[in-house]
């Protein structure tokens, strides 16, 4: 029996974990240089070291890449999914707990909150594991466009 198309994603995908990515079909997530760190189905955690250029004048995580993390990451995750139909991000919500500084290193990770026949409803929490905090949460709505 051949192995199903989220199956055959996720075999993928773990043949990186533990290593940077960056020969991703996202130009973005190959900016990003997140280190694999488990996929399952609907399930994604990376771990992003903070670059100077990922930082605002106050030097801490800048509100856009964060954000940019939780698209890309929840993008990823509809991969993992085995479905034939293309997605995309209709809304992101996003609340800001806590900074992140240069140098820190910050794991992200997603999982499906509902899935619908049109739309499907994800979740990305980022923590800072060096200090046990959560520093943002987002929840994106992505849209069946065939």
């Amino acid at each position: 029996m051949e192995p199903s198309l989220s199956e055959q994603r996720l075999t993928f995908l773990r043949q990186s974990i533990g290593k940077v990515i960056t020969n991703s079909p996202s130009n973005f997530m190959n900016w990003l240089a997140p280190v694999l760190v488990k996929a399952e189905y609907g399930i994604l955690v990376c771990q992003y070291t903070i670059r100077k250029e990922m930082t605002n004048p106050y030097q801490i995580l800048h509100g856009g890449v964060t954000a940019g993390i939780i698209d890309d990451l929840i993008g990823a995750t509809v991969f993992t999914m085995g479905l034939n139909e293309r997605y995309t991000t209709v809304n992101n919500y996003i609340d800001y707990f806590a900074p992140a500084s240069e140098g820190d290193e910050v794991i992200a990770e997603t999982s499906i909150v509902k899935k619908g026949r049109t739309i499907l409803n994800l979740q990305c929490e980022i923590f800072l594991p060096s200090k046990k905090r959560l520093i943002a949460k987002g929840y994106s709505n992505m849209l069946n466009i065939g």
